[in-house]
């Protein structure tokens, strides 16, 4: 059974690596030209451990203060000699019908595929082309954040809260046994209009928010500036009733993300990947029973998360920073660490050994 992923981020790859285990043939296609890096840190709590767990990578993660681009780039290299990647793609149309998705892309040749699967984030394409525009779905918590690499030797003192003042907030960070540091900026604002895939653009915006601010920003900019990893975007979630229109369904930020702010993000991305993939084995690839099942499991999971997301919006700038929140934080490994470990439901064998 042949399923397309759209997104190689952290749901993608998980959903195929679970998806290869019980015997389905799935694709990812990713706009990117490689796999991404940078981004927010990462920490996992609970059920995201047991699923790191079975795919035998809680250990290495737990080794690690690991960003997002590092897991991503981790799950890409266990996934990629079982699984087809196309990078430097994505979907232009889509077109059910009874047997299966017709899919047509913006740089390969058209082809068919029985489920297609929108891991592409919160800004998902797929999720617009199926369930209509984004501003059914998404909503703005008020928070920007850029992240982007530091010179180690800038960060000689204890992390953390670097700067605050009312809107704003600088925060920094060292990874990987302090051999490299990243910073955040943080602004408070409502909605703006840029070019998602303009990043001078973006590192303009952020330089005007802080702008006259002087001391450790003026330096923080001046590394900005010359940043090759930097990532911004907005703190919002995505809130939908269902998840699936027939033979489509969502997975992670483009289904129901709850913000950076939760620091949930990669844990509902894995344990949303473990999940669907099991429903899908379990119900022998029937989908429409799969995917109901799926939003079954997970539903207490999102308004859990989401929560999380709105409360550390509420008190992002109200002094240090949200440990429990942007996630970055979460990068601390001591806490990963001691963090147990919450089972969750077995799956069947896999659908391609009931068929056989």
């Amino acid at each position: 059974m042949d399923v397309l992923i759209s997104g190689a981020g952290v749901a993608g790859p998980a959903l195929a690596y679970w998806l290869r285990h019980h015997g389905f043939t799935p694709t990812v296609v990713e706009r990117a030209p490689r796999v991404r890096a940078g981004g927010y840190a990462v920490g996992f709590r609970g059920e995201a451990l047991d699923v790191l767990d079975r795919m035998a990578l809680l250990e290495q993660v737990r080794a690690l203060r690991t960003r997002m681009g590092e897991l991503i780039g981790l799950l890409h290299e266990v996934t990629r000699q079982e699984v087809e990647y196309v990078f430097g793609d994505s979907i232009a149309t889509l077109e059910q019908d009874a047997d299966g998705v017709r899919v047509t892309f913006e740089r390969g040749r058209p082809r068919r595929f029985d489920l297609v699967a929108g891991a592409d984030g919160l800004h998902s394409r797929t999720r617009s082309q199926v369930f209509g525009p984004r501003e059914r779905f998404v909503r703005h918590l008020g928070i920007y954040t850029a992240t982007f690499s530091l010179p180690i030797n800038l960060v000689l003192r204890d992390t953390g809260r670097l700067h605050s003042m009312p809107g704003k907030a600088a925060d920094i960070f060292r990874t990987r046994g302090n051999t490299e540091a990243y910073a955040a900026l943080h602004f408070a604002s409502g909605p703006l209009a840029y070019d998602r895939d303009d990043a001078a653009q973006h590192k303009r915006i952020v330089a005007e928010q802080f702008a006259g601010e002087g001391g450790p920003i003026w330096h923080l900019l001046e590394e900005m500036s010359r940043a090759e990893d930097f990532s911004f975007d907005a703190n919002a979630q995505v809130e939908m009733d269902r998840w699936s229109a027939g033979r489509v369904v969502l997975l992670g930020d483009a289904g129901y993300c709850a913000a950076p702010t939760s620091g949930r993000g990669a844990c509902q991305a894995l344990i949303g990947a473990y999940v669907l993939a099991g429903e899908l084995a379990v119900a022998g690839g029937e989908h429409t029973v799969a995917f109901a099942a799926y939003e079954r499991e997970m539903r207490g999971f999102v308004t859990e998360h989401q929560q999380m997301g709105r409360e550390g919006a509420d008190r992002f700038f109200m002094g240090a920073p949200i440990q429990e929140g942007l996630g970055m934080v979460a990068a601390d490994a001591p806490r990963t660490a001691r963090a147990p470990i919450v089972r969750l439901k077995d799956y069947a064998p896999g659908f391609a050994a009931k068929r056989t």
